[in-house]
């Protein structure tokens, strides 16, 4: 925030400082420290796998963890401040928010009672796509000395990531969704730490639960004993 959108920068068109100021270097300080927390979340990846929950490598998970640092590093390397670090500092926050559920959730059961918001997790995450967008698509309408090729790229990835997470929230709360067998947890966003029984479509005669309380898969007579 103190970097520019504290107060310094505009909502409607901000330039990149290519300059040696302190504020145009604090920026791009803040843009480096940004690309390696994409680094960072490749440890959901690992802890799935050293955990055998292959199931929550998800391909919205896959292309979210896979393209974020490639996008992240041009952005840094070519326009480290401006108008589209916006979508840094929202995606900031949101994964704030995010990470506290995760936190939550691998808790225990009796700490479930506080994240019933879950639903409305994966609702904050598409408002934050939409916002994204709208503020990079604007430039579309109005004359700004930003690129126009990152201003695009980042706009794009909201409306990508909009539609996969839509996808996700139509599969698990809607009435169309929930008649489709689910995969819970296979998701990134919201069902990391589930704690719901799930059918699974490879093993239509099993169950699982998916945060770990019984790794692996059990028969559907096994798990009715527990």
């Amino acid at each position: 925030m103190m970097s520019g959108w504290g107060g310094s920068y505009s909502l409607k068109c901000q330039p990149v400082d290519y300059s040696y100021s302190p504020m145009a270097l604090r920026m791009a300080q803040t843009c480096w420290w940004y690309y390696i927390s994409k680094f960072t979340e490749f440890f959901d990846t690992l802890f799935f796998i050293l955990r055998k929950k292959n199931q929550q490598v998800s391909t919205l998970h896959v292309i979210h963890h896979g393209c974020m640092p490639m996008s992240v590093w041009m952005g840094m390397k070519f326009a480290p401040g401006g108008h589209s670090t916006f979508f840094a500092l929202l995606n900031t926050f949101v994964h704030i928010v995010m990470y506290f559920y995760y936190m939550v959730s691998a808790m225990g059961p009796k700490y479930q009672k506080y994240i019933w918001w879950k639903k409305y997790l994966t609702s904050f995450q598409m408002l934050q796509f939409v916002c994204i967008f709208v503020h990079q698509f604007q430039l579309l309408f109005r004359e700004c000395n930003y690129p126009k090729s990152f201003m695009v790229w980042i706009g794009l990835h909201g409306v990508m990531f909009l539609f996969l997470f839509s996808d996700f929230y139509k599969s698990k709360y809607t009435s169309d969704g929930k008649r489709r067998p689910a995969n819970d947890g296979a998701c990134m966003p919201v069902e990391g730490a589930s704690y719901s029984k799930c059918s699974s479509n490879e093993h239509d005669n099993v169950v699982y639960y998916s945060n770990g309380i019984v790794n692996g898969f059990k028969t559907t007579e096994d798990a009715k004993t527990k």
